[in-house]
């Protein structure tokens, strides 16, 4: 099982592309993506949107995203959603192990 999380981040003029920039580059996404359970922590930018930022962030379990939240890391991503003035938008997943149906093979390239 893994918990997945998107997160779309929403600001005006360009401010959630330059949130995700200033992640990266302060070491805040490094230092996620070290901490223990975390399976992904990736930005995406939206085509059609420019003003906004998907992330999506993904831990192996609900005790890996319960000390996540508990870190010092949510202190410097809150400080920074709110130096960007952001919105957010979540949904939340669990995967179910059972991989990829067979059914679903023949629509995938490898």
């Amino acid at each position: 099982m893994a918990i997945t999380i998107n997160i779309y981040y929403t600001g005006e003029g360009g401010s959630a592309k330059k949130f995700a920039e200033e992640m990266v580059s302060s070491g805040v996404v490094d230092e996620i993506r070290a901490e223990e359970g975390n399976i992904r922590y990736e930005y995406f930018f939206h085509m059609d949107d420019k003003e906004t930022v998907l992330l999506i962030d993904s831990w192996k379990d609900q005790s890996s995203l319960d000390k996540h939240h508990a870190s010092p890391m949510m202190a410097k991503i809150t400080k920074l959603r709110n130096k960007y003035d952001l919105h957010m938008k979540v949904e939340r997943y669990v995967s179910d192990d059972a991989g990829v149906p067979s059914t679903d093979e023949k629509f995938i390239r490898k």
